[in-house]
Formats: C-alpha cells, structure tokens, sequence
C-alpha cells in the first residue's frame, strides 16, 4: 500500500503530460525521504520484444555525471592491469578475478573486460547477465582500451537497454542535482534514446514516459515533443 506522503504526492500531478523542464520543476516541489533519491525517465516503447531487429540499446554521457561514484572491475591481464588501476578501476585481473566473482563476490557497479579474457568472462554469464553486468562490446565495455572504458563510466556514462516487456529505466542523476542539471542530463538521456531508435520500426517507438524519483510518483512526459524534436533532428 502507498505511504500517506506518496499518496498525497501523487495529488499534485494533476496534468496529463508535461515537459520535462515542467516535470523537473514539479519533482523538486514534492517532499523528499531523508536520502538523496535517485531520478530517472522510465519509458514504455511500442516493440514487440520478441522482435531481435528492433531491440532499443545505447550507452550516453551524462553531462552532469550519475551523483553515484560507480565501482568498476575490469577483467584483464598484464599491462592493462596498470591501465586500468591507473584510470581509477577497484579492482583488475584476470582468471582469480574471475573465480572471484564465480564465487558469488559482486561488489561493484560496472564490469569492463578485455576481448582475450571474454572466453574466461563469459563463464559468469548465468550469473551476471540477469544482473545487466556483464560486459559487452555494444557498451564499450569489451574493448583493448581499458583505462577509457573505466574512465567514460567514473564520467557518467550510462547503458540502456528495453528489458523483456520493453520498457527501458535510465538513472539521470540525485534529487540533489539543480534543475538544470536534472534537465540537461534527462534531454541527453532522450535523446540517445531516440537515436537508437530501430530503422525497421513504424509509427512512434515510444507508448509513455514518466520522470520520477526513488520514493515519487511518476510524473507523465511530453512525448509529442520528443517525437517531434526526433524528428527535426532526423
């Protein structure tokens, strides 16, 4: 059951959609929990899922960052464990890193690796797949240049991906962060998204989007404007 403050939140969404500066405007006006909430633009896309060709994918850069210091492991051996401890990773190695992992140890938010280690790497599939942690090449995360990889994610670079029911979530900073912030990583964010938008698709990709906070409810996006920026820019 939904708390006396969501409740009384969810009162004052009282628009159909609005704009995204509008719905920045509106988050930052409703009460906070006692942490900085994470905010993020959740989406309903208009894919059949089952269809390979129209899988929605990206990676961005938020111009403002995540508001999250994001640990991240690279599986790698030799001079790129120098790299990439240089670039900033926690933790670098090659099969007892792997072991590790196997073992059930999860500590950390990204995982990089090289493409001679992927053989090794892809043993934790079962285990980090479901978890959206396994690297991968269409994310800049199976690549020979470790220490950009490691040094694009402590930057705020962000993966999307639709999941089975296609819908998409993208974290695009703190309810901390000045509107501003919040409008121009949210405006990357979408834009990204649109980008990545399939060339066999018909009609519009996108069913709903809603911005909202940890502990908010959802307020209802503009999607007219998007789809019609999308266009311009196309």
């Amino acid at each position: 059951m939904a708390s006396k403050r969501l409740r009384q939140a969810a009162k004052e969404v009282t628009q159909g959609s609005y704009k995204l500066d509008e719905a920045i405007k509106l988050l930052k006006s409703l009460p906070g929990a006692k942490f900085d909430e994470t905010v993020e633009i959740s989406g309903s896309l208009n894919i059949d899922p089952k269809k390979t060709d129209q899988i929605v994918r990206g990676t961005t850069t938020l111009p403002h960052g995540t508001g999250k210091t994001r640990r991240v492991i690279v599986f790698c051996k030799g001079e790129q464990e120098m790299q990439a401890k240089a670039a900033g990773a926690e933790h670098v190695g090659g099969t007892e890193l792997v072991n590790k992992v196997m073992e059930g140890w999860l500590d950390f938010d990204v995982a990089v690796a090289t493409p001679d280690l992927m053989r090794e790497v892809s043993r934790l599939g079962k285990l980090l797949g479901p978890r959206g942690l396994m690297p991968n090449p269409k994310a800049g995360t199976v690549t020979t240049d470790v220490a950009k990889a490691v040094q694009d994610v402590k930057h705020g670079k962000v993966e999307f991906k639709m999941d089975k029911l296609a819908n998409i979530h993208v974290a695009i900073g703190k309810r901390s962060f000045k509107p501003e912030q919040l409008a121009e990583n949210g405006k990357t964010v979408l834009e990204a998204m649109m980008r990545a938008r399939p060339s066999t698709l018909k009609g519009k990709m996108v069913r709903r989007l809603s911005l909202s906070s940890t502990m908010s409810p959802g307020i209802p996006l503009d999607i007219e404007e998007l789809e019609q920026n999308a266009s311009v820019e196309q």
